[in-house]
């Protein structure tokens, strides 16, 4: 069975972990560490089979564990996912922003060579990444407008220069157009679908990103739309968030726990 290390004790780490505790995952969770030990004693108190709290994020790795599954931040990634790979650990990253810097993905990449280990990363709320995958030699153009109530965009760093006022959009309003590079800067904890589509396609600097704020929906709608020679793709993937966090999509769970279910299972694999 598989021994699971756990970076992040939030609202994806604690489903992850439960899913874990339930067995739906056909593993054990042996630790966890969180810059909160807060939130780490919290999660574990909801788990029948208790890991181990690891005093810094690094010792996760140095235990005998198969895989560390990040559920933190972009920056959690920066320090940590390097460390992961030459404990000769696999790593799963939810945080995908953090790889559209090139050298952070060049580093784990010949990382992932050097020691023989993998990244999985989860499509997390998008699907059709299957698709994209396929075709990404013959894309043309790749865009994806992702539409959230303005409540799911508070605390991004892209409000720290803009004169947007969220509590003031009454309907549907465009707040940021570019490309996925700049998206997943300015929105970090909001948009990693952006990331994702990205590094499957095109590119972060030729993926196109709109952001709509909809103070009258309900959902995290994201729509995207592929053309080239192989001919033209669309997506439209309608989430509700996620109870405990609407700044992620209940989908992207269920998509971290699907991803790590599959590792941890000898059975038929399906899709690309």
């Amino acid at each position: 069975m598989k021994k699971i290390g756990l970076l992040g004790c939030g609202a994806i780490g604690t489903q992850i972990a439960l899913a874990i505790d339930s067995g739906k995952i056909p593993a054990v969770l042996t630790h966890v560490y969180d810059t909160s030990k807060e939130a780490a004693v919290e999660l574990v108190s909801k788990l029948n089979t208790k890991p181990e709290i690891v005093e810094n994020s690094h010792l996760l790795s140095s235990h005998p564990v198969h895989i560390i599954v990040e559920a933190a931040s972009q920056d959690a990634v920066r320090d940590v996912a390097l460390s992961v790979l030459q404990n000769k650990r696999d790593l799963m990253i939810m945080s995908v922003g953090a790889l559209l810097d090139e050298s952070i993905y060049e580093i784990l990449s010949d990382a992932c060579s050097d020691f023989k280990k993998t990244i999985y990363l989860p499509s997390g709320a998008i699907a059709g990444l299957d698709g994209i995958k396929s075709i990404k030699d013959e894309l043309e153009s790749l865009s994806i407008t992702t539409t959230k109530h303005p409540r799911s965009l508070k605390g991004a760093k892209f409000f720290e220069t803009s004169d947007i006022d969220l509590d003031s959009i009454t309907s549907p309003t465009t707040i940021f157009e570019g490309t996925a590079k700049e998206a997943v800067s300015l929105f970090p904890a909001n948009i990693n679908v952006a990331a994702l589509l990205s590094l499957s396609g095109i590119g972060s600097e030729k993926t196109g990103v709109k952001i709509v704020a909809d103070p009258n929906t309900d959902k995290n709608t994201h729509h995207i739309e592929a053309a080239g020679k192989f001919g033209k793709m669309t997506f439209t993937i309608e989430n509700f968030p996620d109870a405990n966090n609407p700044k992620t999509s209940r989908l992207a769970i269920l998509s971290a726990i699907e991803t790590l279910r599959k590792y941890c299972s000898d059975d038929i694999r399906i899709g690309t």
